[in-house]
């Protein structure tokens, strides 16, 4: 199985106050960081940014592509980075750009997991992890008809296609589920740093 990434990047950002693409993280910022961590396990990767966007410098082999609709959710986001794939691609990882903890070693579990499937998602105590998950290109078609139905939920898609959901305790490789970890807030991009920080002995 050939695969890719992708990574979503045209949230507003409403409640971090700021683009989370641009905010620092180490000496890159934290777009520049999760492409780069991604792209230690897959390539080609894809950014999907909004119709406007700005984005920071991005690796030339990195494919940017934009959502055709704004405020449609991650599904929007998923089928433009689907449909950006090359053609020999047979499946992607998908995720957010403030995951700035992201583990390698949880995308190739992950795409292990996927073997046999259309879709991989962890999902903890009922709730699925669109952002942290695995898609296959032949699942587009069902995107696009949800996106038609203005379903927009990725349960929905879920539960369309064949779907392994997978349980914490199978990803040995990130324990913690740092991963997961994404920053919506102030405060948790500040926590999200000071360890980075600890981890690395960084002072800023």
């Amino acid at each position: 199985m050939t695969t890719g990434g992708i990574v979503l990047c045209g949230g507003k950002s409403t409640r971090m106050g700021t683009s989370k693409a641009w905010l620092p993280f180490g000496p890159e910022t934290m777009l520049q960081r999760v492409v780069r961590l991604l792209s230690t396990v897959v390539a080609p990767i894809v950014a999907v940014a909004a119709m406007d966007q700005a984005l920071p410098d991005l690796p030339a082999n990195v494919i940017i592509t934009r959502d055709e609709q704004q405020g449609r959710g991650p599904l929007e986001g998923l089928r433009a980075g689907l449909k950006a794939l090359p053609m020999d691609v047979d499946a992607a990882y998908a995720t957010s750009c403030d995951v700035p903890l992201l583990e390698p070693g949880f995308v190739r579990q992950m795409l292990d997991l996927a073997a046999g499937y259309d879709v991989a998602v962890i999902e903890i105590d009922g709730f699925a992890h669109p952002l942290s998950a695995v898609y296959r290109r032949t699942t587009l078609a069902a995107v696009d008809a949800l996106l038609a139905q203005d379903r927009l939920r990725p349960a929905f898609l879920f539960e369309m296609v064949r779907t392994r959901r997978v349980s914490p305790l199978e990803i040995t490789a990130d324990p913690e589920l740092r991963t997961l970890q994404n920053l919506n807030r102030p405060e948790d991009y500040e926590q999200a740093l000071a360890l980075f920080n600890a981890q690395t002995g960084r002072r800023e």
